[in-house]
């Protein structure tokens, strides 16, 4: 009998594994599995939903035309400036890195949230994973026994298969809604252990007959659900933030995305191999600046105890940190005194792993409205993460069936001046 189905062990971080997954070509030796497998590599990733301003934040141009009303102020590395509106994240400028020459193309989210997320490879007539599924299967699920890819969001939850792209469903995301387990995780009180695992072992009888004649991308991500569900099921004190000192919830904040920030710390602690936290309502083509006086505060401090944690626990030599939203915003204030979509010139933030603190790679002209030095695309950014958790995207090969396919833009390169 053919098993199709995923299990918890088919997810350890084994020799193994990582054999197996080499002789599908995701992983290309021995040898480079067994490098990953020796030192645990994550990521945090901070997505801005709808584009924080660029003006308002990494790249202030104060007493410009643009610049609109917020002061630049002094960080922790001489000569480098950020908003007024980020003074707990300037006092970590010493472990971080800006890249202030981001152009890319797509200006609306609808095209913009997916190629940015996905590295915008060239195409090959195949959909490419976002970043977390990329991470899963690059670096592997670690060894906390929980999902690789975990997306901690306001609102819904669920599993997002379709992250995967191409990889298969098995590296898609858990979203955890409101940063809370799925619903109806636990048992129900009336339902015995034993009866619970006759349970269990009826449905994965049932799985394996159902996924005989069936391609494995229509079978996996149901049994992986499960599997994702026994293993939750163990763990989900993790999610009881009320047990944290209450010192750490004040850092952090009681908004959302404090709440989840500080989840995605104790993730990140038990070893979750990519830990998504998304903010959303950044989208400020109307009142811009009270809105970006609303809502980076509310990035800045979570943030910046976010850095300072990681730091004090050791984790930041291991753990690669994005702050990145689908796009900036356009230097020229609109009629509603906000500022609309803008691809053309805007910054990302990033830290920990593989990347150079201190450092501002790249510049905006006078006026912000332009890139002065060489512009860089996502493809850039792609190559730069891979490298810094020391994946080679010159070498390595994602496998579409016996299709050899690139796990970056071919055409472009990392932004060296922010790798360590």
């Amino acid at each position: 009998m053919r098993h199709t189905h995923c299990t918890p062990a088919d997810h350890r971080f084994s020799r193994r594994a990582f054999f197996g997954a080499a002789a599908l070509g995701g992983l290309a030796t021995p040898a480079f599995a067994e490098a990953l497998r020796k030192e645990r590599r994550q990521v945090l990733f901070v997505w801005l939903d709808g584009g924080i301003s660029q003006l308002e934040s990494w790249d202030p141009k104060p007493n410009t035309i643009f610049g609109g009303p917020f002061r630049a102020i002094p960080t922790s590395v001489p000569g480098i400036h950020v908003s007024e509106l980020l003074p707990e994240t300037a006092r970590q400028m010493h472990r971080l890195a800006i890249v202030r020459s981001v152009s890319t193309q797509d200006n609306s989210h609808s095209a913009g949230v997916d190629r940015i997320q996905r590295g915008d490879p060239k195409n090959r007539g195949v959909v490419y994973p976002y970043l977390g599924s990329a991470m899963a299967r690059w670096l592997g699920p670690g060894t906390s026994g929980l999902p690789p890819y975990i997306w901690v969001k306001p609102m819904n939850g669920g599993f997002i298969y379709k992250d995967a792209g191409f990889l298969g469903p098995k590296y898609g995301a858990l979203a955890l809604g409101d940063g809370k387990p799925p619903e109806n995780l636990l048992r129900p009180a009336d339902l015995s252990a034993d009866d619970d695992a006759e349970r269990n072992e009826l449905r994965e009888l049932a799985d394996k007959r159902y996924a005989e004649k069936r391609k494995a991308d229509t079978t996996e991500a149901n049994s992986y659900a499960f599997a994702m569900a026994a293993q939750l099921q163990k763990r989900v004190e993790l999610f009881d933030l009320s047990k944290l000192p209450e010192k750490d919830r004040d850092r952090y904040g009681s908004h959302d995305l404090g709440r989840h920030l500080l989840l995605a710390r104790r993730l990140l602690e038990e070893g979750v191999t990519f830990v998504k936290v998304t903010s959303y309502g950044w989208d400020t083509h109307g009142d811009n600046f009270n809105g970006h006086a609303s809502l980076v505060p509310k990035f800045d401090k979570p943030f910046a105890a976010m850095i300072q944690d990681l730091a004090d626990r050791g984790m930041l030599d291991n753990v690669l940190v994005i702050a990145m939203s689908e796009f900036g915003r356009t230097p020229r204030i609109n009629g509603h005194l906000g500022r609309d979509h803008w691809p053309e010139a805007w910054s990302v933030c990033m830290g920990g792993r593989g990347i150079k603190p201190g450092v501002v790679a790249g510049k905006t002209n006078e006026k912000g409205t332009d890139v002065a030095t060489e512009p860089h695309d996502i493809g850039h950014l792609f190559h730069t993460w891979f490298r810094a958790l020391g994946v080679d995207p010159e070498k390595q090969k994602y496998y579409n069936a016996t299709q050899p396919l690139p796990i970056a833009h071919e055409e472009m390169h990392a932004v060296t001046e922010v790798l360590a």
